[in-house]
């Protein structure tokens, strides 16, 4: 049987109250070097950081367009971006 794979575009609130977007495809891991101080630079000085948001693709590459996608939004633009997408999770 062969192993589903798995891509993530996650988003982190860090203590600080600001977003950190990113890829991976081991969830769970990735958070934990985030808090571990040994994820990306941003989240270093910024932990600990708590997953907020996620979406799970099939391919690397819708994960990593969802990533720049939501780059390019604005603070507010996130926060709708995350709870339209919560709202649309509950209500199925």
């Amino acid at each position: 049987m062969e192993k589903e794979n798995k891509h993530y575009f996650y988003v982190l609130e860090c203590k600080d109250t600001s977003f950190y977007a990113g890829y991976t495809n081991n969830l769970e891991k990735r958070i934990a070097a985030h808090n571990a101080g040994k994820g990306a630079k941003y989240t270093r000085a910024r932990g600990p950081v708590k997953c907020i948001y996620y979406e799970t693709f099939t391919t690397k590459e819708q994960a990593m367009s969802a990533e720049y996608a939501f780059k390019q939004l604005k603070r507010s633009q996130k926060i709708d971006y995350i709870r339209r997408a919560s709202d649309e999770i509950t209500e199925k």
